[in-house]
């Protein structure tokens, strides 16, 4: 979601836990199962997940990022593969924050509430 609200230039993308009473609706609006562990992405009545859902993410930031959208021709269970090995290792590799952003109104602002 970090990454996600500094690329996002034009303020495309709301947000909602998927533990939240608007994140847990969403997910059963959608067929989803409630346990998702992943990003999800709904837009225009169609619900993408895992690296589905961060090509079409990459698409929609534009600029060099849209680039990653070509991946989105790899079947999904390739792709998968690759986004779970990156998620389990993500804090490994990249490191992990001490501390939590304190939003301003203008983030806190693109959550559903």
């Amino acid at each position: 979601i970090n990454f996600i609200i500094r690329h996002d230039k034009k303020k495309k993308f709301r947000f909602a836990a998927l533990q939240s009473e608007v994140g847990k609706k969403l997910l059963k609006q959608h067929g989803i199962a409630e346990k998702q562990e992943s990003v999800v992405l709904m837009y225009n009545g169609k619900v993408h997940v895992k690296s589905t859902a961060c090509f079409h993410i990459c698409y929609h930031l534009g600029g060099i990022y849209s680039l990653m959208f070509a991946f989105v021709i790899l079947p999904a269970y390739i792709s998968d593969f690759y986004y779970d090995i990156l998620a389990r290792n993500r804090y490994r590799w990249w490191g992990r924050k001490d501390s939590c952003m304190i939003p301003t109104q203008d983030v806190m602002d693109r959550f559903l509430v």
